[in-house]
C-alpha cells in the first residue's frame, strides 16, 4: 500500500468509495506538478477523469462525496494535524487535495532532506 493510500484509510476513507480511487490519482497529479491545484476544474478533473474514463462530473461528485464523509464520519483530529491548523469548515475538495500532498511533501523534505514528488514513495501503483 502506497503512503498516498495509507494517509487516505487513516482518515477515515476506505476504498469502497469510488472517489478515494480519485482521490489518490489528484494528489498524486498534484504532487507531479502544484500548479495543478490552481485550476482543479480546468485541469485536475479532466486528468483524472481521463485516467478513469469516466467525466469530470462523475470526479468532481465523486471527490465531493469522499470530503464530505470524511469531515462527516472520518478521523477529523488527524484532518486538522494534516492541515497544520483547526478547520472551522468542510474544505473545498481542492483545499482537501491541497491539504493532503502538502503534508505528504512537508513529512518528505523531513524525512530525507528535500521534497521529491515524483519519487517512488509518491507513486500511486501497489
Amino acid at each position: 500500500m502506497t503512503e498516498i493510500q495509507d494517509l487516505i484509510w487513516q482518515l477515515g476513507i476506505p476504498s469502497t468509495y469510488r472517489g478515494s480511487r480519485y482521490l489518490r490519482e489528484a494528489i498524486t497529479l498534484a504532487l507531479e506538478d502544484e500548479d495543478r491545484l490552481l485550476s482543479v476544474t480546468k485541469e485536475l478533473y479532466p486528468m483524472v477523469a481521463d485516467k478513469f474514463e469516466t467525466d469530470k462530473t462523475c470526479v468532481e461528485r465523486n471527490l465531493r462525496t469522499v470530503v464530505c464523509n470524511c469531515w462527516a464520519r472520518g478521523n477529523r483530529p488527524l484532518l486538522n494535524q494534516l492541515a497544520g491548523y483547526d478547520l472551522l469548515d468542510r474544505p473545498t475538495t481542492g483545499e482537501f487535495i491541497s491539504i493532503l500532498s502538502s503534508y505528504l511533501i512537508r513529512s518528505h523534505a523531513q524525512t530525507f532532506g528535500a521534497p521529491s514528488p515524483l519519487s517512488p514513495v509518491f507513486s500511486s501503483k501497489d
